[in-house]
């Protein structure tokens, strides 16, 4: 009798593990869940109750990486100002959007910020940028930069480290 219900419990395992393991692209109205909003999980649901619902990810030097639940005519600009907005190491004349085809093939597309923000100023053809499309990854580049304080605790680390070695060695010489 217990190896039957083992099975039956396995059964219903593997059932669910297939059915709730699948990755949905695309959402019909909003989610369900009473807490969209969080930061510590790394997943944020901003998605339109009116709306076809994609899932994205925003990754690199910007506030909130992480996956994103947005509206289909969500644009980068948006997708940048959900993620907290891209931190000062950021290089915005560089962003890249990853995307796989239906066909797999992968495509990367590059994308500055500024052809985005700026587009009537520009004297060059104007060229529209990309939508998102579900599934999509946002990369934002940059290089982290050292800042005064960060200058100053890596003296602070050194100075104290000589001077401890030199303590060592004076008490070592002096006995």
């Amino acid at each position: 009798m217990s190896r039957n219900k083992f099975l039956i419990l396995f059964f219903y395992f593997l059932l669910f593990t297939v059915v709730l393991g699948q990755v949905k692209d695309y959402e019909l109205g909003a989610s369900v869940l009473p807490n969209r909003y969080t930061q510590q999980s790394g997943f944020f649901d901003f998605s339109d109750p009116e709306s076809v619902n994609i899932k994205v990810s925003v990754w690199g030097f910007v506030r909130y990486p992480g996956k994103y639940v947005v509206p289909i005519y969500t644009t980068v600009i948006d997708l940048l100002s959900y993620a907290g907005g891209p931190t000062d190491a950021a290089h915005l004349d560089d962003l890249r959007i990853y995307r796989v085809n239906e066909d797999s093939t992968q495509v990367l597309i590059k994308v500055d910020y500024n052809d985005i923000m700026y587009e009537n100023k520009l004297t060059k053809a104007y060229k529209k940028p990309p939508s998102l499309e579900a599934g999509d990854i946002l990369v934002v580049p940059g290089s982290p930069r050292l800042y005064a304080r960060d200058k100053v605790s890596i003296w602070v680390s050194i100075m104290s480290a000589l001077i401890s070695l030199s303590i060592l060695i004076l008490n070592i010489t002096r006995n």
